[in-house]
């Protein structure tokens, strides 16, 4: 097994599973792995007790270069073992694939910039601009633990002209071959809780009550049945264009009044891709958790529910707000809004110096120069780094063994997995894409 296999199957076992809560996590567990591993103890930043990040800074030679930071993440969203076929902690090997929570989000690029960055850290290689790599926490809930914290409190060590985190997506096949995607961007995240209130009583007497779930079952049912607005970006155009879709179908999916129909045309052979294009060219609101009252027979005095909002550019908390008040119909005059989570879509302009580097770093690895952008319906740290100016994308490589739509099922999916070959030609392309950073644009 190669180095950077054991690593990311190392950092598999580690279990950093982020449930939400402030004291889950252990990132510290996955910090101890990559400080033996790299051989530097590093700066490790602990806002709450494990929750650790892992920063290095190396000065380059060149005070005047640009710089780049790789900011991987160390925790994992949790796993039902029940519904997996092997254990979801025990990184197993199978035919050539690593089975385990966080082998495609995000460890085994994690794994891949560790060791790429190790000889800059050793003082094998030296940079021409400072390098930074961050491995932090707290991505699975918002980074408030990690790359927030980080960005906000010690922009001084985490600073960078460029960035590089996820997502790596396999390939695309289009007209000429093979595409590969670079992320350059990602919708808002706007999470929302609703409120409601009622008035207690004995739940054997329901008959005129006013119940708080009654309230929120209408708002949520206004919610579940509003068709959201589309929106067609620059770079879904783009991503459509070199796609290779069949040209009438292509059409559709760039025209507003089209998209829903070819979506529903593309759900019935591939239903991951078409939720994936839904997600990237409309508003979506899914309300993911919910509950009231406190009791089975009392009536419920108050409700809750949890809502997963994510908006495409140019989308504000205020357009956020009037969507819902009118989704939610003549229900919403008794439901509160309560924000939790306000960050508007982010994307970084291309081309640039890294958009070429990395280019000529696929050239290297895969022989041809297609690449594309593409947008994530996901949020990320990059968000972080991009409100300071930062220019940010995520990219990796696949063997031909993970399709496109195979990715994004097994995103916080089942089974997650990666396949050796995959996670060795990821650690490739960052070790090309270092060395050619320093290096003067042409």
């Amino acid at each position: 097994m190669s180095v950077v296999v054991d690593l990311m199957r190392e950092m598999i076992t580690n279990a950093c599973v982020n449930d939400g809560t402030v004291s889950s996590g252990h990132e510290e567990r996955s910090v101890q792995t990559l400080q033996g591993f790299l051989g530097v103890n590093g700066q490790v930043y602990e806002p709450m007790p494990g929750r650790q990040s892992l920063v290095y800074r190396v000065r380059g030679s060149d005070p005047g270069a640009p710089s780049l930071a790789l900011v991987p993440h160390l925790d994992v969203v949790p796993a039902n073992p029940d519904m997996w076929s092997v254990d979801p902690f025990a990184a197993t090997v199978e035919d050539g694939w690593v089975l385990g929570r966080g082998a495609l989000d995000m460890l085994n690029v994690t794994a891949a910039m560790a060791v790429a960055v190790k000889p800059y850290l050793t003082g094998e290689k030296k940079p021409r601009g400072d390098l930074v790599f961050a491995a932090v926490a707290d991505e699975e809930s918002g980074g408030r633990h990690g790359a927030q914290y980080l960005v906000e409190e010690h922009w001084e060590v985490v600073h960078a002209d460029y960035l590089l985190t996820e997502v790596a997506y396999p390939p695309l096949t289009g007209p000429q071959g093979q595409m590969i995607p670079i992320s350059v961007g990602e919708k808002g995240a706007f999470w929302t809780i609703l409120r409601t209130v009622g008035v207690p009583g004995h739940g054997s007497a329901p008959y005129g009550v006013d119940n708080a779930l009654e309230t929120m079952s209408a708002a949520l049912n206004g919610i579940f049945t509003t068709d959201p607005p589309v929106s067609i970006t620059d770079e879904w155009r783009e991503f459509v264009e070199a796609a290779g879709l069949e040209v009438g179908l292509a059409e559709r999916l760039l025209d507003p009044d089209q998209v829903d129909a070819a979506i529903d045309e593309i759900a019935a052979g591939d239903p991951t891709f078409a939720r994936y294009i839904h997600a990237a060219t409309h508003l979506t609101v899914s309300p993911n958790r919910a509950i009231a009252g406190s009791k089975t027979n009392t009536i419920a005095d108050r409700a809750r529910a949890e809502v997963d909002i994510r908006a495409l550019p140019g989308t504000s908390r205020r357009d956020i707000d009037v969507y819902l008040h009118k989704a939610m119909g003549s229900a919403s005059d008794r439901v509160e809004l309560d924000p939790v989570m306000d960050m508007e879509a982010t994307f970084s302009e291309r081309p640039s110096h890294l958009w070429e580097v990395i280019t000529d770093s696929v050239e290297q690895i895969e022989g041809h120069r297609r690449v594309m952008p593409a947008m994530m319906t996901v949020a990320t740290d990059a968000r972080f780094w991009r409100a300071k100016g930062t220019i940010a994308y995520g990219v990796g490589l696949f063997d031909d063994r993970m399709a496109f739509s195979e990715m994004l099922s097994l995103f916080h999916g089942n089974d997650e997995r990666v396949s050796i070959a995959s996670v060795e030609k990821t650690q490739r392309l960052y070790e090309e894409v270092l060395d050619r950073f320093g290096t003067e644009p042409t």
